[in-house]
């Protein structure tokens, strides 16, 4: 049997554009769709490239135990010696923040301030520790999952023991302090083959929601054939900043291939890291308007990897 890639995913929606993109290449791949399924440990794997895009919000597609899965799947893969592009130690930082934030810090990423908590009192509790407004995510998460607000502890508390709390699928609430940005914006660095590739503007004007492709869209307000309003993705074209060469070391270090990492500055230009998205993806308009295409060049990267790979004897 010829090496293929094989792509190690949970969500065929946003799996979709890849695989157009390796067909227009004639790149042979595979799906694995790891929504749950078994293994036996004593069976060799195939050859080939192995692509992980599994994502830390697969619980909201009733896919709980995905990245457990796939965390076995790749154990047994790497055991053998095969090529995982987004290994087991990018995983890993996939599923909780906690962990990205420790590890962006020893590459001299500036992140904001964050508590972990689980139980209510504990949360509760953390919420004294700010002075200005913070907000609380997911530690597991993606999609914006826990995202809310906060002026004081006070306004945390009634949110914490009402109904409309829900904790973190592993249990573990983040609060974090709020960083204002001066346009309502975050930008969000696309790293293909661990190199960067470019940078989007988000605007978060109506919200935290951002996942950029297509099928998260909230609507025609944003299309960018739309006069009068502005869209919410954009490539910003020349960018350069310090901490690019950072995060791509930061990639090097933990095994990511491919990556969008989003960061926010605040008025005095302090630049925050916030969140790494090893399960990246890209909105169509903007790269449409840019003339660029990331899945275009993640196939470009696979095809290589193909072609470099040598039999395991």
């Amino acid at each position: 049997m010829s090496a293929k890639v094989y792509i190690i995913h949970e969500n065929e929606e946003w799996t979709k554009p890849l695989k157009i993109e390796l067909e227009k290449q004639n790149v042979p791949y595979e799906d694995w769709f790891l929504s749950e399924g078994s293994i036996d440990l004593s069976d060799i794997p195939p050859e080939g490239i192995f692509y992980n895009r599994m994502s830390a919000s697969s619980h909201t597609r009733d896919h709980r135990y995905a990245p457990e899965f796939t965390a076995a799947v790749i154990s047994w893969l790497e055991s053998h010696g095969r090529r995982v592009l987004n290994d087991s130690r990018a995983l890993a930082l996939e599923v909780s923040k906690v962990a990205q934030y420790t590890v962006l810090r020893q590459h001299g990423i500036l992140t904001p301030k964050t508590i972990a908590a689980v139980g209510k009192d504990h949360l509760t509790k953390a919420a004294h520790s700010f002075d200005d407004p913070f907000i609380t995510k997911h530690n597991r998460a993606g999609k914006g999952l826990g995202v809310q607000l906060f002026n004081n502890p006070e306004t945390l508390a009634a949110y914490v023991n009402s109904e409309a709390f829900y904790e973190s699928i592993d249990g573990i609430t983040l609060l974090q302090e709020y960083i204002q940005s001066p346009d309502a914006s975050i930008t969000r660095c696309e790293f293909v083959g661990g190199k960067f590739l470019y940078a989007v503007r988000v605007d978060t004007s109506d919200g935290f929601e951002l996942c950029p492709a297509d099928v998260c869209q909230v609507g025609d307000s944003f299309c960018p054939t739309t006069e009068q309003e502005k869209p919410k993705f954009e490539i910003i074209e020349n960018f350069d900043q310090p901490v690019i060469s950072n995060y791509e070391a930061f990639l090097k270090a933990n095994g990511i291939t491919f990556a969008g990492i989003e960061c926010i500055q605040n008025e005095r230009g302090d630049l925050f890291t916030y969140d790494v998205n090893t399960n990246t993806n890209y909105n169509a308009d903007a790269e449409r308007k840019a003339h660029i295409s990331g899945m275009k060049a993640i196939a470009e990267t696979l095809e290589r990897e193909l072609s470099e790979l040598k039999p395991i004897m």
